[in-house]
Formats: structure tokens, C-alpha cells, sequence
């Protein structure tokens, strides 16, 4: 039986807060526009695709080299003159939301500062949003020059804390009852309408997008069994589902109606909201870091991709790592981890001053954003992971059939490891829910074209052409 070390039992933090991050703020405007009935079933809906999708990708991870996983990876030997797509969707899709985070700085810091001190308002500086984004850059940059997501496993526990104050905030104001007075009526089961519906069901589905540090994650996780890595998945998507739930019931009926799209900036001025601000700033100063690491490997492979000729594309080999071609076989160094000091500091400060650049000039994202989220959330969650699985798994691969041998060999092995949940052998057992399992990653990627294009008509309609 393998050994569970502690960097095991921490490695759903990052992705927990990877899933969850600032846009749980948002969840009782949603609930409020679905009502309460649909609005629960939506996010539980949202949270099921987001972990099928993080599923996926621990079974694609099965077919490349120990800590080689990535969706670079994985394209060189499915679609390899498609990857810099992919890439760059990922990359377009880590900065946009980089830089969203930094805005929330800009806007936040400000109304924390004067809640603290009622006379910071007669400094200018410390009520200037951008003199707050250039003040969090100090604390930012550091922590984005780490080359493993480890490294922030500290900065992920207070993340979480950040969010379990959130939590306690909005259930504590629930139950005091203290905003009831101008508080709107509260739908149940009745919509507001299709649209408005329509309009926030995006939110929802992209709160839970987190794919991008997944492979990052099974990489560093000692123990990456079936049972494990599928362990992993569950306890990061059932904790941002319940926090979720949680957040938008309570903080939905303490307001009805009236809600507004940022729960915390609703509460009567106190210590107790000026602390909930200022969580949220926490909150997003250590998530920034968490869409620089991909945003930087996603870059790096841009960069270096180069058009590969079919006969360059090998058909068998012995082992996983000879099936890849040689800008993967080094595995992480290729990403990332291992990239030349020169390379990877001059990616890096070229991400952190754009996005700094950006978030210095704009002060709302939100039409940027409506189509980053539409296209680089869809895919990263959806559609990269179902076709990706629906490719490589398929019985005429050589892929396949190689890790099919290699199961095979493992079982001649005595006292050899369960893989999980598929149980022994992993893919050699169970024909039909290998075939399902297909049929359902190619459903997913159907299902992620459908929510591109249905969100993308929403934010174009509903939300840009309203601003």
C-alpha cells in the first residue's frame, strides 16, 4: 500500500481555493435570479461537469510519464498541431482572471483602509485604487516567481481561512437577522426569467473552473493512485459545492431580492465587514500566484511550439516517455519547473507587468472578461478534457493499448497495488465503463461547446450590450 505523505493530505488546498476564490461572492445574485430550487440544483449541476471534467484529466494523466502530465502534454500525442491552441486559450484565460484579481484589490482596499481608520479618507493616497495595486504587487511577485504550487501550500491555508471568515460572516448576519428590515421578497421556486437565468448561469459554471493547476497537482502528489487522485477531486469539488450552497441560501435570504452581486460590500460599515473586505483581498492576493504558474508554462509552450509533421508522430513504443515527442520527454522541465532561470524569469515579469499594466488602466473587467471566461473556462473544464480522454482511450490507440499491457504486467505482479476505483488492473476491467466512461467524456466536450456558445451569446446580449 502506498504511503500517504502530508504533502498528499494537502493537495486538495490549492485547488480548493483554486475552485473557490472570489466568486462566491456572487452566488446569492445568482440564487436570487433562479430562485432558490433551480439555483441549488445549478450549482450542484456545475460542480458535478467541473469534477467529471478534474476526473478526466487523472485518467489522461495515466498515460504520460511520472510528473510529465499537462495539457501540453497531452496534445502532442492527440492533436499535436492543435496544441498552441489550447495552450493559448489557457493562457488567455489565467491572465484575464490574474488581472481581475488585482482589480478587486484596487476596488477593495480603499473601503478596508477607511473602515479601519475613519480619517484615511483626508489621505488620498491610501483612497487611490491604484496606489493599493501597486502596494500588493510587492507581496505578489515574490510568490509568483515559485516554480511548484507546493510552495504555496502556507499561503493556501490562509486563502482558505480567508473564505471559512466569508462563510461565517454571511451565516452569522443570516442568523442575527440584522438585514431583514430592507430586505426584498425571496423566490423559492419561480425564476425572475429566462434571461436573467440565462444571464447568471456562467457564474456559476465558472466558479468552479480550476483545470489549469490539476495536472500541476497530480505532478507533485506523492501518491497519484486511482483511489488517491480521484480522492482528490471529490473533496476539492464537494468543499467549494457546499460553501457555495451555503453562502448563496443564507446570504440570499438575509437580502431576497435586493441582493447585490457582491455580498460583503452589502453589510452595514463594522469591523466584522471591514474584515470580510479585507479577507477577500487576501483571498485574491494569494489566488493570483495559483494563474501566473500555468499562465507562465501555457506561454512557455506557445512559444516553443513548432508545426509537427505526421510522420514525426510516433505510433508505438515500449514505454509512455517514448511516446512522446522530444519538447515533452523532459517532462515538467518543459514546462516550467525545469525552464532556464532567463527563460522563466523573462516570462514571468512579462505576465505580472501586463497584468499589472492592465489592471492600473481599467477599472472593470467585466467586458473582457465575459468573453475570457466564455471561451478559456469552457474549454479548460470541459471540452480540453473530454476530447482529450475520448482520444486517448480509444481501443485502437497505441496509447491505450500500451498502458493495457502494462496493467496487464502489473497484475502478474503478486501483492501488486489496487489502482481505485475501477479496481484491479485499472482500464483492463470492466469493458462497458470503459466504454461509458468514453461516450460521457465526449458528452462532456459536446456539452462544454454547447455552454461556450450559449455564454458567449449571453455575455454579447445580456451583459456587454448593458454596459
Amino acid at each position: 500500500m502506498a504511503r500517504i505523505t502530508m504533502a498528499d493530505q494537502q493537495a486538495p488546498i490549492p485547488i480548493a481555493v483554486r475552485v473557490i476564490g472570489a466568486g462566491v461572492l456572487a452566488m446569492p445574485l445568482a440564487l436570487s435570479r433562479m430562485g432558490i430550487t433551480l439555483g441549488v440544483l445549478v450549482i450542484l449541476w456545475a460542480g458535478i461537469t467541473a469534477g467529471f471534467g478534474l476526473y478526466l484529466q487523472t485518467r489522461c494523466a495515466r498515460y504520460l510519464e511520472r510528473g510529465s502530465s499537462s495539457f501540453f502534454a497531452l496534445s502532442q500525442i492527440t492533436y499535436p498541431n492543435a496544441a498552441v491552441i489550447f495552450d493559448a486559450a489557457i493562457a488567455i484565460k489565467c491572465f484575464g482572471v490574474g488581472v481581475s484579481y488585482l482589480i478587486i484589490i484596487g476596488d477593495l482596499m480603499p473601503g478596508v483602509v477607511q473602515g479601519f481608520s475613519q480619517n484615511a479618507a483626508n489621505i488620498g493616497f491610501m483612497v487611490d485604487r491604484q496606489f493599493w495595486v501597486t502596494a500588493f504587487m510587492i507581496i505578489v511577485i515574490p510568490l509568483s516567481f515559485l516554480r511548484r504550487l507546493d510552495s504555496l501550500k502556507y499561503t493556501s491555508v490562509i486563502a482558505l481561512i480567508s473564505i471559512g471568515y466569508l462563510v461565517i460572516l454571511v451565516f452569522a448576519h443570516f442568523v442575527k437577522g440584522d438585514t431583514m428590515q430592507g430586505r426584498g421578497p425571496v423566490r423559492v421556486v419561480r425564476w425572475e426569467s429566462a434571461v436573467a437565468t440565462l444571464s447568471s448561469f456562467p457564474v456559476i459554471v465558472f466558479a468552479y473552473t480550476c483545470h489549469q493547476n490539476m495536472f500541476s497537482i497530480l505532478n507533485e502528489i506523492n501518491n497519484n493512485s486511482h483511489f488517491r487522485t480521484t480522492g482528490v477531486v471529490v473533496a476539492s469539488i464537494g468543499i467549494a459545492a457546499l460553501i457555495y450552497i451555503l453562502v448563496a441560501i443564507t446570504g440570499y435570504l438575509s437580502f431576497g431580492n435586493a441582493v447585490a452581486g457582491n455580498i460583503v460590500g452589502m453589510y452595514a460599515p463594522s469591523i466584522s465587514s471591514t474584515i470580510g473586505k479585507a479577507a477577500i483581498v487576501v483571498l485574491v492576493m494569494f489566488s493570483y500566484p495559483l494563474q501566473v504558474h500555468p499562465c507562465r508554462a501555457s506561454v512557455d509552450a506557445v512559444l516553443k511550439w513548432r508545426p509537427t509533421k505526421r510522420s514525426e508522430s510516433p505510433q508505438s513504443s515500449p514505454s509512455r516517455l517514448a511516446s512522446l515527442p522530444p519538447s515533452v520527454k523532459s517532462g515538467p522541465s518543459s514546462r516550467g519547473d525545469g525552464m532556464g532561470e532567463t527563460r522563466f524569469a523573462a516570462i514571468t515579469t512579462a505576465i505580472i507587468v501586463l497584468s499589472y499594466i492592465v489592471a492600473m488602466t481599467v477599472s472593470s473587467l467585466e467586458k473582457v472578461l465575459a468573453y475570457v471566461g466564455s471561451t478559456g473556462s469552457t474549454s479548460i473544464s470541459f471540452i480540453l478534457p473530454g476530447l482529450f480522454y475520448y482520444k486517448i482511450s480509444s481501443p485502437d490507440s497505441p496509447h491505450h493499448q500500451r498502458l493495457m499491457k502494462e496493467d496487464d504486467d502489473e497484475e502478474d505482479i503478486p501483492g501488486g497495488e489496487d489502482e481505485g476505483l475501477l479496481g484491479g488492473g485499472g482500464l483492463k476491467g470492466g469493458l462497458w465503463r470503459k466504454t461509458l466512461l468514453r461516450r460521457l467524456s465526449l458528452a462532456l466536450a459536446i456539452y462544454g461547446g454547447v455552454v461556450m456558445v450559449t455564454c458567449l451569446i449571453t455575455n454579447t446580449l445580456f451583459v456587454v450590450a448593458t454596459h
